[in-house]
């Protein structure tokens, strides 16, 4: 509960710093970021580093260590346009990830029309070229195993520059925060999830907690999958996917698998709906920022992916 609570105050200090977040508009004329001063200074942030490489390494793919402390080598790009699928947000150039995460993706793609009557998804982040921290909106998406999924239905045309940079995505949590909106969310919603969580490979999907709460109510038949739906905070108009370490990758740092249980018992979901977590309040004596991660925490094979042609 202590952890919980501290990340609740983290929540509530985020929304008042004006932190990015995943959707936020971009621009169909990014401008490259200025040379770095002192890029060899052992205290210039990792994400300065990461964030100014626009192309993946020369080298095989590789996952080096966890989902929010680690790189990506040999990153593999997702095509911006797919017979089911579109990439938004061109301007961050993060739809980059391992081999298996381009494939996890185009097979969840495939499958969304049978399942849902969604002509296919809409691609928010996945990971920079060489992975590594973000400058805004992630904390995890370092290791290309991750994936942000709209809650929107793909068009059933090409969306425009423009439109994949300012396009908003769809709210499907009501705006009291205890369930779904019912005006918006469908159950072309739920197979969507559904199939994604089906996937092996998919150790995790994380979603509003009334998202969660509302699979749980709505599912009939088959559970199992219910399991690898985990609430987090946000993720009202997006599920972020993550797929666990793949065998050929030895230098992936692995989560602890989520437990067998559905998940969905009283006890589950009772903090996900606390004062605290729906209505965070700030702290009465804000906490010093922590220091952003620096190339030396991450782990020592990164800084050779950074370098790497």
């Amino acid at each position: 509960m202590i952890l919980r609570s501290a990340f609740a105050a983290a929540l509530a200090l985020r929304l008042l710093s004006g932190v990015a977040l995943a959707q936020d508009k971009g621009s169909v004329d990014p401008q490259p970021l200025p040379p770095l001063a002192h890029p060899d200074d052992p205290h210039t942030a990792a994400k300065e580093l990461f964030g100014r490489k626009v192309t993946p390494s020369k080298t095989r793919a590789g996952v080096v260590g966890f989902y929010a402390k680690g790189c990506l080598a040999g990153g593999e790009a997702l095509p911006i346009n797919g017979p089911t699928w579109q990439v938004m947000r061109l301007s961050r150039n993060r739809n980059w990830g391992t081999p298996e995460l381009i494939k996890a993706i185009e097979s969840l793609a495939a499958k969304v029309p049978a399942v849902s009557g969604w002509p296919g998804i809409l691609i928010g982040d996945m990971s920079q070229p060489r992975g590594g921290p973000m400058l805004t909106g992630h904390a995890s998406h370092q290791v290309g195993l991750d994936a942000d999924i709209w809650l929107t239905p793909m068009p059933k045309r090409e969306l425009s520059r423009l439109e994949r940079e300012e396009m908003s995505a769809t709210m499907t949590v009501a705006s009291n925060r205890l369930d779904i909106d019912r005006k918006v969310w469908t159950r072309g919603h739920e197979a969507v999830i559904k199939a994604a969580a089906e996937n092996p490979d998919v150790e995790r999907i994380f979603v509003n907690a009334a998202i969660k709460k509302a699979l749980c109510r709505d599912t009939a038949g088959d559970r199992a999958w219910l399991s690898k739906i985990r609430p987090m905070y946000g993720h009202d108009y997006h599920f972020h996917i993550r797929l666990k370490c793949p065998a050929n990758y030895p230098d992936c740092t692995p989560q602890v698998p989520p437990a067998d249980t559905d998940g969905c018992s009283k006890a589950d979901l009772a903090y996900w709906f606390s004062d605290a977590v729906l209505h965070p309040k700030p702290p009465k004596v804000p906490p010093k920022p922590k220091p952003p991660m620096t190339l030396a925490e991450l782990p020592p094979m990164c800084k050779q992916v950074l370098n790497a042609p």
